[in-house]
C-alpha cells in the first residue's frame, strides 16, 4: 500500500480524504491530515472517518511515503521545506507557491525526495512536455475567468479595476505578461502559470493574459503552442466547486488521478 499522507484539510483536501477513505484508488491508503488549524481538521476529519488521524504537520512525513499538498501558495513553502527534508515525496496543487521556494529542486535532491505538480485545470502538460523535448517556439496561455474570483485581489485594483460592488459589463484585460509576472501577482490563481513554465520552455519565454469574464461561470483556460513537432490549440471548460467557487472540481480528481498513476500497473502518458 501506498501511504499518503493530506497536508491543508479545505475543499479539496477533504474531498480527496473522502476518495480515499472511500478506496476509490486500490493501493492507496490515507494515514493521516494536517492543517494549519488542527482542531477544526479534527472535526472535519472526524465527520468524514472516525479514526483518521490528525497530526501536527513536523509529525506527518514520518507517517507516510507521499504527502499531498492540498493547502494555499502561502503555505506551500512550509509544506514543501517539511515534506522533502524528511526525504519523503511531495504532490501539490498550489504550484503558484513555487516562486516561494526557489531552491526547492535542490533541496529535493539533495534529500532523496520527488516534487510533482498536480495540475487537472490546465490542459495538455503531457503533450507540452514532448513537444519540449524538441524545440518550442511559443507558449501562450490565456485565461478568463468570474469577475468576482478577482475582483479584491490587489494586483487588479491597482492597475484601475475596481470591479468590488459592480462587475463589468464585457471582458476585460487585467494581466499580459510573463509566467513569471502572473505567477507573483496571482499566487492564489495562478497555478497553471507554474505548471506551463516547468512543462515547456521556462517562466520568462512563456506568456500569459488574464481577463475578467462576466459570461463565464468557471475558469476557462486555452493554451497555444507553436514548436517543431507540434502545433497545439487547447481549451479546457472548468467547472467551479458547489464548495469552493473559486476552486475548480476537477483539482481534487487531478490529486486522484495522480496518486493512482504511482500505483498503477500500466501508465498512460509519456
Amino acid at each position: 500500500m501506498l501511504k499518503v499522507g493530506i497536508a491543508g484539510f479545505g475543499n479539496v483536501g477533504r474531498r480527496v480524504a473522502r476518495a480515499l477513505i472511500a478506496g476509490q484508488v486500490e493501493g492507496v491508503q490515507l494515514v493521516a491530515v494536517s492543517a494549519r488549524d488542527l482542531e477544526k481538521a479534527r472535526a472535519a476529519a472526524a465527520a468524514i472517518a472516525p479514526s483518521l488521524k490528525v497530526v501536527a504537520l513536523g509529525e506527518l512525513p514520518a507517517l507516510c511515503d507521499v504527502v499531498v499538498e492540498c493547502a494555499t501558495s502561502a503555505s506551500f513553502a512550509e509544506i514543501a521545506r517539511t515534506v522533502v527534508t524528511a526525504g519523503k515525496d511531495l504532490l501539490c496543487v498550489s504550484a503558484g507557491g513555487f516562486l516561494n521556494i526557489p531552491d526547492l529542486a535542490e533541496l529535493a535532491q539533495r534529500h532523496g525526495s520527488r516534487v510533482q505538480i498536480a495540475s487537472g485545470a490546465m490542459p495538455g502538460l503531457d503533450i507540452l512536455r514532448c513537444a519540449a523535448e524538441g524545440t518550442i517556439d511559443k507558449v501562450h496561455h490565456k485565461t478568463r475567468i468570474p469577475p468576482k474570483s478577482l475582483a479584491h485581489e490587489p494586483y487588479v485594483l491597482e492597475q484601475g479595476f475596481d470591479f468590488r460592488e459592480t462587475p463589468p459589463q464585457e471582458p476585460v484585460k487585467v494581466f499580459h505578461g510573463t509566467a513569471y509576472d502572473a505567477a507573483k501577482h496571482f499566487p492564489r490563481h495562478m497555478n497553471v502559470a507554474v505548471s506551463l513554465s516547468l512543462a515547456g520552455v521556462g517562466f520568462e519565454r512563456t506568456t500569459m493574459e488574464l481577463w475578467l469574464d462576466p459570461t463565464v461561470s468557471g475558469a476557462i483556460h486555452c493554451m497555444e503552442v507553436e514548436s517543431q513537432d507540434v502545433g497545439l490549440t487547447l481549451i479546457s471548460r472548468n467547472i467551479p466547486s458547489s464548495d469552493n467557487p473559486k476552486t475548480s472540481r476537477i483539482v481534487a480528481p487531478s490529486v486522484l488521478a495522480a496518486l493512482r498513476r504511482r500505483v498503477a500497473t500500466i501508465g498512460v502518458g509519456s
